[in-house]
């Protein structure tokens, strides 16, 4: 299973809240009471999200968080990359940290990379403004009583 921290989606959450209103600056504590992620986890995200580019911060009593880019120009690869690093599914692909042992006898070297590329592709083409749209879940209709017909068979 290809599954991601909960960092890194409590980094979507608060990126996502972010983008609710660009031309605002937010604090870690506003964040984290909008989104109810817990305030030292906002912090930390906010310093990964500064480092990697995506957030600015300014200090001082006007101070706060801000998103660098337009919401359609941060994509989900870029928020993965920020918090997790590269996308990598196994150790021998171009991105990984990790090294294989047995890469140069691996009858899959190079096929792992096309799968990679695939889901590196997918990523980038999510957005933040698609991932920040509100979700219309499906409630069932309830049903009135001009609609409801009972019947009773007896036996």
């Amino acid at each position: 299973m290809i599954k991601l921290s909960r960092l890194t989606d409590y980094g979507v959450v608060v990126m996502s809240q972010m983008a609710q209103d660009m031309t605002m600056t937010r604090t870690a504590p506003d964040l984290a009471a909008a989104t109810g992620v817990p305030a030292p986890t906002v912090a930390k995200l906010l310093k990964l999200l500064v480092k990697a580019g995506l957030v600015e911060s300014w200090r001082g009593v006007n101070g706060g968080y801000a998103l660098t880019r337009k919401i359609e120009e941060i994509t989900a690869a870029d928020i993965i990359e920020a918090l997790e690093g590269p996308v990598a599914l196994t150790a021998c692909v171009d991105g990984s940290d990790a090294d294989c042992g047995v890469e140069s006898l691996c009858p899959m070297r190079g096929g792992w990379e096309k799968v990679n590329r695939a889901i590196r592709t997918a990523l980038e083409e999510v957005t933040l403004a698609e991932l920040s749209q509100p979700v219309d879940f499906l409630v069932p209709p309830t049903p009135s009583a001009a609609n409801v017909h009972v019947s009773a068979r007896r036996d």
